[in-house]
């Protein structure tokens, strides 16, 4: 009998910078952090690379990338969902 389990893989949403690549997505995430010494908040952002099976994605769609095992060098994510 299998259980079900919560999965500890990180998820991330961005939005797609770069679709020019065979089965890769360039994924931009923004986050909203607080300085440590002066406090004012500013947006950071992140770009991932995003293993896309299946499918096509245009520069400027949102999606929802999840953590995965290493597929290339530097591509350590795989699309979830389109939003």
């Amino acid at each position: 009998m299998k259980e079900n389990t919560v999965s500890n893989k990180k998820t991330l949403r961005g939005k797609v910078t770069s679709a020019k690549m065979d089965k890769t997505v360039v994924v931009a995430v923004e986050s909203y952090v607080k300085h440590p010494k002066y406090g004012k908040y500013y947006v950071r952002t992140k770009k991932y690379k995003a293993h896309l099976a299946e499918g096509t994605l245009s520069e400027g769609d949102m999606v929802t990338i999840r953590e995965t095992r290493p597929i290339s060098k530097d591509k350590h994510y795989e699309v979830v969902s389109s939003i």
